[in-house]
């Protein structure tokens, strides 16, 4: 009987594993309660873990585990393990054996602390330095529980710790990645892009870690003045690749090639003379951009707004947005042009102007602008007049038409000629009343001397008030010095008629008159 007790109790403590603390072992998941889990590892007594530390595990998945010796009998006599230890030892040898300071490695973020994050890598936790995290608009709540890539920038194998960069981890990812673009980088391909920034002449790309310019020219089909018409920077857009130099390392992309030419036999879809309706985009001084279809557009010249304005204000007539209808006048396809015309839709009234307006009949209307030695006015019937200077007053050397006729302001005219072939009608405001000149040269004889008053003074004499609505010019050298110094407006001076001359207007006198004659 003795000797059969030896043998059993020989083979039961033969059967026992020698334990030691600070090892991983593997085990048996026994049973699991609320607060503990009980894990055989084939030692006299069975070993506890805290059920705390399967949180986020499937226990009722697990069937042997591997496990961390904390203590081999603690006041209890029971072996006491851990889970997480064991995890992490683990994961601390596949670090140290795997991976060297330099190198990119994948991590979970779990939380923020003091100066930057913890980070899980194979379930060993590093520290990540706020200076090296590099999350530029990601809130913490997006962070915590992401994977990263990390570059291991310093192992302590003695204190089993680390830190991470995630800085330095992106410039290798993109370093990476900008090789690899470049090395499949094929033209006529279409990739995806970020704008980074906008100027003048086009729009840098962000491809990735590459950079293209996308030009004003190549983003689009239409005529625009500015990239800022299309792109904005942040935006995600397709590009196709038209040309690169690995060497010196430029790209040039387009935007309006990843989608049809529209101007491909445009000629044939809108023929001259044919009518359409089309959208404003843009106003200019010179014309108004229509809109025909998307990416392409035509143009107005101010020209060919109106049969009878010279002067037309195309902001207070058009708006942007405004739908139109116009008449093609022509396309051109390789200069990528349309001409269009409004008032062509619509008869020449000056075919049959005669029926319109009459010469020597009165017209009113409002002066709209001015020309050398003349001024324009838009006629009550929206036909327009010319009137020249001299056709302004008989009496009056008019240099500058806008002294007398204001803009804006309304006035009768007597119309003068049809010039049917410049399209002009030629009006006379001093045509309204009689010439005064025969009176004139009646009144004033050449030799009569005169009492006047200074209306003017120039560097080159003194305009005088001879009546009302006359005036003579007392050149300087007809004047004495003095005399000269000494005048201000409305003085009185004696003067002689020198001349008279109806055609130019104008009267000569004299200061200096001998007394005793």
């Amino acid at each position: 009987m003795g000797s059969v007790l030896t043998e059993l109790e020989s083979a039961y403590y033969s059967s026992i594993k020698e334990l030691k603390g600070g090892g991983v072992v593997q085990g048996k998941i026994v049973s699991v309660t609320s607060k503990e889990v009980v894990v055989d590892v084939g030692y006299k007594s069975e070993g506890i873990i805290s059920r705390e530390e399967f949180q986020g595990v499937d226990i009722d998945s697990l069937e042997e585990i591997d496990v961390y010796v904390e203590n081999v009998e603690d006041e209890d006599g029971r072996v006491v393990l851990s889970f997480k230890k064991a995890k992490q030892t683990k994961g601390w040898r596949n670090l140290v054996d795997n991976y060297k300071e330099g190198d990119l490695i994948k991590g979970t973020v779990l939380r923020k602390i003091r100066g930057g994050y913890i980070v899980s890598v194979f379930g060993v936790e590093g520290f990540l330095p706020q200076s090296l995290a590099s999350f530029r608009n990601i809130s913490d709540a997006e962070l915590i529980r992401k994977e990263f890539h990390f570059q291991v920038a310093r192992m302590n194998v003695a204190k089993e710790s680390f830190i991470l960069s995630r800085k330095d981890a992106v410039r290798m990812e993109r370093e990476v990645l900008r090789k690899k673009i470049w090395q499949d980088l094929e033209a006529g391909t279409v990739m995806k892009g970020r704008i980074k920034s906008v100027t003048n002449f086009g729009a840098f790309i962000d491809l990735g870690g590459v950079d293209g310019l996308l030009h004003i020219a190549d983003m689009s089909w239409k005529k625009i003045t500015h990239p800022s018409e299309i792109v904005a920077v942040g935006d995600e857009i397709q590009v196709k690749i038209l040309d690169f130099d690995r060497e010196k390392g430029k790209i040039s992309l387009g935007l309006k090639q990843t989608t049809p030419d529209p101007w491909v036999e445009i000629d044939r879809k809108y023929l001259p003379s044919s009518i359409i309706k089309g959208r404003i985009t843009n106003i200019q001084n010179y014309g108004i951009f229509v809109e025909l279809e998307k990416g392409i557009e035509g143009l107005v010249h101010i020209s060919e707004v109106s049969w009878t304005k010279r002067f037309v204000n195309l902001g207070e007539i058009f708006a942007i947005g405004d739908i139109v209808e116009v008449k093609v006048i022509n396309v051109d396809p390789k200069q990528r042009k349309i001409s269009l015309t409004i008032k062509q839709l619509e008869c020449d009234p000056w075919e049959d102007i005669e029926n319109l307006i009459a010469i020597d009949s009165q017209a009113k209307g409002e002066i709209i602008g001015y020309g050398e030695g003349c001024a324009y006015t838009e006629l009550e019937n929206g036909l327009e007049g010319v009137i020249y200077n001299e056709d302004i007053s008989w009496t009056k050397k008019i240099s500058r038409a806008q002294e007398i006729l204001k803009r804006g302001a309304n006035f009768e005219f007597k119309v003068l000629g049809i010039d049917k072939s410049k399209k002009k009608i030629i009006l006379g405001r001093k045509q309204l009343e009689k010439d005064p000149w025969p009176e004139i040269l009646e009144e004033y004889p050449v030799g009569r001397v005169l009492e006047t008053e200074v209306a003017k003074i120039v560097n080159f004499g003194v305009f005088v008030k001879i009546e009302e609505a006359l005036e003579g010019l007392i050149f300087s050298d007809e004047i004495d010095g003095e005399v000269m110094d000494k005048l201000k407006i409305k003085d009185k001076i004696k003067v002689k008629i020198m001349r008279v001359d109806p055609d130019s207007a104008k009267i000569g006198l004299s200061a200096k008159i001998d007394e005793s004659s």
